[in-house]
């Protein structure tokens, strides 16, 4: 039990604008406790994205301090005009690092739907930790 609250909690630190390594430790976890994979995937896929939700809300607040002006023309043109040419679809890339935070955080700025936002930044998430439990369980860690 305690191991799901490790992970949980460091994937959601990690998908926070703090650094972290949640795919490091969901390998380790899963290399001492391989049956447990299932329980660790939730764990670490739920926690990322409620961490990534927290991002998400902050844009939304942050719509109060920047103008769209000030947006379109500043160092955030670019991640800006991926969001609004794709949409919650971009959220499928919120796991990447960097761009991830950036992504969520504008969506929220632009005002993207809640639910289906969620369900892509989960998706995408989801995906990339079932690839890393694929391949500790394939080839060890």
């Amino acid at each position: 039990m305690i191991t799901l609250w490790l992970m949980f909690s460091g994937a959601f630190l990690a998908a926070t604008l703090l650094p972290g390594g949640s795919e490091i430790l969901l390998a380790v976890l899963v290399e001492e406790a391989p049956l447990h994979w299932p329980a660790l995937l939730a764990a670490a896929a739920l926690g990322n994205t409620l961490g990534s939700l927290t991002s998400f809300y902050l844009g939304r607040l942050g719509r109060f301090a920047k103008t769209p002006e000030a947006m379109s023309h500043g160092r955030y043109r670019h991640a800006l005009a991926l969001v609004q040419r794709y949409g919650i679809w971009s959220l499928l890339l919120a796991w990447a690092p960097i761009i991830g935070d950036l992504l969520c955080l504008l969506a929220g700025w632009l005002k993207l739907p809640l639910w289906p936002s969620t369900a892509m930044i989960l998706l995408g998430k989801t995906l990339r930790y079932v690839l890393i439990i694929a391949a500790v369980l394939h080839w060890g860690y």
